[in-house]
């Protein structure tokens, strides 16, 4: 049985089937990731399930995050993916792929015994041991495992996605019986001991296990998802207080995205206010101009977002599952805000963050100022962002378009066709936006249909929008940034014309109003600064200033002819000018998106310590041989973090780490064993009692040599400098680190760690 939802929507989605999309950018990024799925082979990827269920694995396992603890999860996203992938191009392949998973999954399932069923390491003595109530957990660890019940809800995800876009009933089968085992964990564990559960990433188990209640009517799953109310987190929201500030960015979305679906099922008005809550404030208050947010995966302090710029910006899960919350907003409240926020986000992040000639796709998607876009390896890495960016880049049609009763919307303009069954009717949208700003629409129906067609009139046309039906002008009082609403009687083949002309503007940064993005329409533009590769693009200067002394923004960006949306800084760019063209179009190239902005006096002003500060990071990245981002989950995993009594930190929002009472942390660094090495830690400007009361250790080496001081970062931020001994890495290409604090000790707060080549960072000039 299929349960209604509680609450009456103001829009209802079309079935992912519905929609074809038919051309542009989209519907290349969808043959690119349909190839790639194709490619990737299912039985490597059930592998580790058919291994831990005591079953011969057919393949060998993949690598990157498939070899370790969080193995299995990419299974998940892949099953989502083919059964978007089926509905959305109507290929039989993903259906054969979602059928043949499905039934190895059922397999693997039957041999486990109990209904459980993962491709998680030792997950099954893990759980009992939280059933039992020996709970360690940590941000991304429960007893030693990283994340597994972000894992579990992977599958879940998958499964649901399975019997919904594909029919496949079985299953069903094989998420009730994984729930109910789930359910024989925790229907032991008291509150307390649930929010421990809690303090280890979940990912949106609640999300699935609310949909698994509305697929069968059983209030169990809907108990259960309701207790995964994480309090740290949820109550503050829900009392409308934004206390994001030094959170895990991702880990938080899908908590939210459950809540949104609990408000669905159960009409519960804290559960719908906390999420809008939640939404209002990341889309106001703590994302860029492309729509993503966090800086190295964590939420800054609301508004402080000039300061948070670099190479591990955005990261694409985060907007991945901002679109997913974004969908039920625009549902419950049919909101114009929510659908430009879509556009925003989808053009401008998930479109730019996957290679358009191979398909790869970003973990960050960088907004440094002098940046670049670093694709995860199609079949080595599987991080996170892979898989979601499976389901990215095949599910582009269920935004297209809503519908309540006889209302119809067009949120999002990209070429496409749908089957409006219910009416007898279709729509096909034409067009070459967004590098062309006019839209066609085509009404095909058997016989007259009333209904309205409401258009959506984003925010940023400030020239207006010019509506024509069928050759004539259509007359609209609508303002920008709302819907305009055409009732009639719709016979075959009228046509509605929209022109919606785009236009240059600058968005600035909240806390810095001289730091801008550049946008034209929806699109943000990005800076072309050299190819990759290109010694010049390492120079401190490759990204230049803007001085535009007074000029209207027409008078200093100016298009360039025969190429589309690509516009050209004219006598503004110090040191040259820039040409700039829309964000997702840029590959294989060093880029900005941000620009500082000065007066011609301000500069000269300025421009020493400016200049200075720039060549002397820029002087210290070309230095860097590797580089950890201590307090931050995934940098801390790439290095092998260790560590006994240490906690993390936080500090004007950049992470630390710190150790006390004797205890410990250690990173894994490469080295380069024919160079002389640097170690560089950057420390905060504060006082600490007994700071300097602990050691570091070079694979096991008492480091003794003393520091000299290295450059200052910021006013608040300084590095110290510590040359290595040769015969501590002869012959190594990676070394281990570790800070030992004394007994009654604290090793100082360490914010940065980096292995850098002596004689390059020795030539910054202090």
């Amino acid at each position: 049985m299929m349960l209604e939802m509680r609450i009456e929507t103001m829009a209802k989605p079309f079935h992912l089937k519905d929609v074809k999309v038919l051309g542009g950018p989209f519907k290349h990024a969808m043959e690119l990731n349909r190839d790639y799925l194709l490619q990737l082979e299912p039985d490597r990827l059930l592998a580790r399930f058919r291994e831990y269920a005591g079953l011969e694995a057919k393949a060998p396992q993949y690598e990157g995050w498939e070899a370790m603890s969080l193995s299995g999860h990419t299974l998940g996203h892949y099953l989502s993916a083919c059964a978007m992938l089926y509905a959305s191009l109507d290929d039989h392949r993903f259906k054969t792929r979602v059928d043949y998973i499905v039934d190895e999954l059922s397999e693997c399932q039957e041999a486990h015994g109990d209904g459980y069923v993962s491709g998680i390491p030792n997950a099954k003595e893990v759980f009992q041991q939280v059933s039992e109530g020996k709970i360690e957990s940590k941000g991304f660890d429960l007893n030693g495992l990283w994340a597994p019940l972000y894992t579990i809800h992977k599958s879940f995800a998958g499964l649901r996605d399975s019997l919904h876009l594909v029919g496949n009933t079985k299953a069903l089968n094989i998420a009730i019986k994984l729930a109910d085992w789930l359910d024989s964990i925790f229907s032991k564990l008291d509150e307390e001991q649930m929010q421990e559960v809690m303090e280890c990433e979940f990912g949106g188990i609640n999300e699935v296990l609310v949909d698994l209640y509305a697929d069968t009517g059983n209030e169990k799953y809907l108990y259960l998802a309701q207790r995964f109310w994480h309090k740290q987190i949820l109550d503050p929201l829900s009392e409308q207080e934004d206390s994001l500030s030094g959170r895990h960015a991702n880990t938080q979305i899908p908590k939210i995205i459950g809540l949104a679906r609990e408000y669905e099922l159960t009409n519960d008005m804290k559960r719908k206010e906390t999420a809008e809550f939640f939404w209002e404030q990341v889309v106001d208050h703590h994302s860029y101009v492309t729509g993503g947010h966090s800086f190295e995966e964590y939420f800054g302090a609301s508004d402080q977002l000039n300061d948070r710029l670099g190479p591990h910006t955005t990261e694409t899960c985060n907007t991945y599952n901002m679109l997913k919350l974004t969908k039920h907003l625009f549902e419950w409240n049919r909101s114009t805000k929510a659908a430009d926020y879509y556009e925003r986000a989808l053009f401008n992040h998930i479109l730019a963050s996957q290679d358009p000639l191979e398909g790869g796709v970003t973990y960050f998607l960088s907004l440094d100022m002098g940046g670049y876009k670093d694709y995860n390896h199609k079949f080595d890495h599987f991080t996170c962002c892979v898989g979601t960016g499976m389901e990215n880049h095949a599910s582009y049609g269920n935004s297209i378009y809503f519908h309540n009763g006889d209302q119809l919307y067009v949120n999002q303009y990209i070429p496409s066709a749908l089957n409006w069954s219910d009416k007898g009717v279709k729509v096909i949208q034409e067009t070459e936006y967004p590098e062309e700003n006019d839209i066609h629409i085509r009404v095909q129906c058997t016989k007259p249909e009333k209904f309205t067609m409401n258009i959506r009139y984003p925010y940023w046309a400030e020239q207006g929008i010019l509506i024509k039906i069928n050759d004539e002008r259509y007359e609209t009082n609508s303002q920008p940034g709302s819907f305009i609403e055409i009732e009639r009687v719709w016979d075959n083949n009228d046509r509605v014309e929209i022109k919606i002309p785009m236009t240059l503007r600058l968005e600035r940064m909240p806390d810095n109003p001289k730091r801008v993005a550049i946008m034209y329409g929806p699109l943000v533009l990005a800076g072309e600064l050299g190819p990759l590769g290109d010694p010049e693009a390492t120079d401190f200067l490759y990204t230049p200033v803007l001085i535009p002394e007074g000029k209207s923004l027409s008078g200093w960006i100016q298009p360039v002819q025969e190429k589309t949306n690509t516009f050209r800084t004219v006598q503004a760019g110090y040191p040259r000018d820039i040409e700039l063209y829309p964000f997702y179009r840029m590959h294989d190239k060093m880029y900005s998106v941000y620009w500082d902005l000065f007066t011609q006096e301000e500069w000269e002003k300025r421009q020493k310590d400016y200049l200075h500060a720039r060549k002397q990071m820029n002087i210290l990245e070309k230095a860097t041989i590797d580089y950890v981002q201590p307090g931050e989950m995934q940098p801390e995993r790439d290095h092998h973090f260790d560590g006994d009594n240490t906690r993390v930190g936080a500090l004007q929002s950049r992470n630390s780490r710190t150790a006390y009472g004797g205890g410990w942390f250690s990173f894994d660094l490469k080295v380069d064993h024919q160079e002389e090495m640097m170690l560089v830690i950057t420390h905060a400007k504060e006082l600490q009692r007994r700071e300097t009361e602990f050691d570091i250790f070079i694979n096991d080496n008492h480091l003794t040599v003393q520091p000299t001081e290295g450059f200052h970062e910021t006013s608040r931020f300084y590095n110290v400098n510590y040359v290595i001994p040769p015969k501590f890495y002869k012959d190594s290409s990676r070394i281990t680190v570790k800070f030992q604090a004394h007994p009654r000790g604290r090793v100082r707060r360490v914010f940065g760690l980096r292995m850098v080549n002596k004689n390059v960072y020795t030539n910054i000039k202090r």
